[in-house]
């Protein structure tokens, strides 16, 4: 009888060609967004290899449920004790003051009193967009002059959420690039000042991502993440884009969930992020188009 040894040998050196393929392309798949094209392309190799229709089946239950404990439970917005606050941080052009206006819109909606601080005082019309965001959603609205200091309007804005009764002061932050040293000594600042006027209110600072910058979004987190403590992520056009898989990265290094995502350009399209809705959306395979069946080996 042949030794267990042996066998175990001659079965390896058996599989070498297969195994040597199967690992080359798994190995390119290192490092890649987890998106829809991701899942495919990990099914045709599956297929490739003579594993079965049925065994790409069981990788996407197995990635779902990995991804469904490394995203961890719904975390929701602490509102309360009120005042809350909501400091919104990010670069420009991730849709930050979009996200500030559909997110009041959405606390007015739940009969809440809201007040947005126009602490984005560098961008010029950043305060003039806000205004028209305030409008929109039915918030009131504090805002300075164009290059004041941002701390004073957090300052102004945290004395008016105490005298207005405001449930939840949002504060708009300016979104000069990450790197920028001036900027976030700005952010410590504002946080600092917020802290000390609103002792035993919430602060939830919350780090707007646009998902379709993919690895480039981790980069500008571990950043603001250095000045402020994050307490939550807002991924916004999450419907356009194929880099949708930030989320886990972005959980697992940091720490820090996600709590919102944007799926549309409308008022209403900000939704409370679920992790099991999303690890469905991201693995369920793409309907074969009319006429064809399922993917066949090649």
């Amino acid at each position: 009888m042949a030794k267990a040894g042996g066998w175990l040998g001659r079965v390896r050196a058996g599989l070498a060609r297969t195994r040597e393929a199967l690992s080359a392309r798994l190995d390119d798949l290192l490092g890649r967004d987890l998106d829809q094209a991701y899942y495919d392309e990990l099914e045709e190799i599956l297929l490739r290899a003579d594993l079965g229709v049925g065994t790409p089946d069981v990788a996407r239950a197995a990635l779902r449920e990995i991804l469904v404990e490394a995203l961890g439970s719904p975390a929701p917005l602490v509102l309360e004790p009120r005042p809350a606050v909501i400091l919104v941080l990010g670069v420009n052009g991730t849709g930050k003051t979009t996200t500030i206006g559909k997110l009041a819109h959405r606390l007015r909606a739940d009969s809440r009193r809201v007040l947005l601080a126009a602490a984005d005082t560098f961008r010029a019309a950043a305060a003039d967009q806000l205004e028209i965001w305030a409008g929109r959603s039915g918030a009131d609205l504090v805002r300075h002059r164009e290059g004041a200091d941002p701390a004073a309007v957090v300052y102004d804005a945290a004395q008016a959420a105490r005298a207005r009764h405001a449930d939840v002061l949002i504060v708009d932050t300016a979104g000069r690039l990450h790197t920028k040293v001036n900027l976030i000594e700005e952010l410590k600042k504002m946080d600092r000042v917020v802290r000390r006027e609103l002792p035993g209110s919430p602060v939830e600072a919350l780090l707007v991502i646009d998902a379709t910058t993919g690895q480039n979004g981790l980069a500008q987190a571990r950043e603001f993440k250095a000045a402020v403590p994050l307490t939550g992520v807002v991924l916004t056009k999450l419907d356009g884009t194929a880099r949708g898989g930030i989320v886990v990265p972005i959980t697992q290094e940091l720490g820090v969930p996600v709590k919102l995502v944007g799926l549309g350009e409308g008022i209403d399209d900000l939704e409370p992020f679920d992790p099991e809705a999303f690890a469905d959306a991201l693995l369920t395979p793409a309907a074969a188009p009319p006429g064809e069946g399922p993917r066949a080996s090649a």
